[in-house]
């Protein structure tokens, strides 16, 4: 079995170095995919992040680009680039 490691948005935060505000409004839902990177337990409306999922797409968009390039990891586990 897979353990999940779930985490809060305060949590996420302060493991990826970004703001909680930028968390869920620029990067939920257009970067982390409900479903995929996070999940609402109980159909209710606290949100707990996969930090496994992050994790791996974070890994895998920074060494699929170039120094300086910028790419949106897609939810199917490939990459956008812009």
């Amino acid at each position: 079995m897979n353990e999940q490691t779930y985490l809060t948005t305060d949590e996420l935060s302060s493991r990826i170095k970004y703001d909680v505000r930028t968390i869920r409004e620029r990067l939920k839902d257009s970067v982390l995919m409900e479903g995929v990177h996070y999940v609402r337990p109980f159909g209710g409306r606290k949100i707990l992040f996969v930090w496994e999922t992050i994790e791996r797409d974070m890994k895998v968009a920074s060494t699929l680009l170039p120094v300086g390039m910028n790419a949106i990891p897609m939810a199917n586990g490939a990459v956008l680039h812009g």
